[in-house]
C-alpha cells in the first residue's frame, strides 16, 4: 500500500469531488470521519500539500488568494493509486488490534460485580454511539455510495458489539467487589 489511512481518505474525498481544505474540514467533521481514522484538522493542509507534491492531486489555475481557497482535483495517477489502495483494503481480512480483548484477556483480575458494571457502561457508552451515528446518517441524506457504506459496516460493528454486550451484561450481580 502505498498510502496512509488519512492520505487514502483526502484523496477518496477529493476524488469524490474536488474540495478545498476548509471544505474537507466539514465533510471530515460531518460524516464522523475522526472515528475511524486520524485526521487533525491541523494535518488536512500537511496532507493536501504532501499529496500534490507527489503528484496525486493538483489545483488548476491555482489563485493567489489563501490556501484554504485552493480547490484540490485528483490527477489521473491519484485515482489510480487510490483505487489500488482502496481494494487492498477492503480485500484484505487483516487482525484489528482492538483493546477490549486486552481488558477481556485479563478478567481473572476483576470480580463478576466489577465485570457486570464494566459491560454496562460499555453498553450505554456504545448505544449513545449508535444512536449519533444513526442521527448523523440521516442528517446528511442523500449521501454518496462511499459515505453509505462507511456508515452501513460501522452500524454493523457498533450493533453487533450491542447485542454482545447486552448479552454478558446479564450476568447476576453477585454482590461482591
Amino acid at each position: 500500500m502505498e498510502l496512509t489511512a488519512a492520505e487514502l481518505t483526502v484523496l477518496g474525498l477529493i476524488i469524490e469531488r474536488p474540495r478545498h481544505g476548509y471544505d474537507l474540514e466539514r465533510v471530515i467533521e460531518q460524516r464522523g470521519i475522526r472515528q475511524w481514522t486520524d485526521i487533525g484538522f491541523s494535518s488536512i493542509y500537511y496532507l493536501l500539500t504532501k499529496l500534490e507534491k507527489r503528484g496525486l492531486l493538483r489545483v488548476p489555475e491555482a489563485p493567489a488568494a489563501a490556501k484554504s481557497r485552493r480547490v484540490f482535483h485528483a490527477t489521473r495517477r491519484g485515482r489510480e493509486v487510490a483505487a489500488r489502495d482502496a481494494l487492498a483494503l477492503i480485500e484484505r481480512a487483516r487482525p484489528v488490534a482492538h483493546p477490549l480483548l486486552v481488558g477481556l484477556a485479563n478478567l481473572s483480575l476483576l470480580s463478576e460485580r466489577e465485570y457486570t458494571r464494566a459491560l454496562r457502561t460499555r453498553l450505554a457508552q456504545v448505544e449513545a454511539r449508535l444512536a449519533a451515528v444513526q442521527a448523523a446518517r440521516r442528517a446528511q441524506a442523500p449521501l454518496p455510495r462511499p459515505a453509505l457504506e462507511v456508515f452501513s459496516y460501522s452500524l454493523s460493528l457498533l450493533e453487533a458489539e450491542r447485542q454482545w454486550l447486552a448479552g454478558r451484561a446479564q450476568v447476576p450481580d453477585d454482590g461482591q467487589d
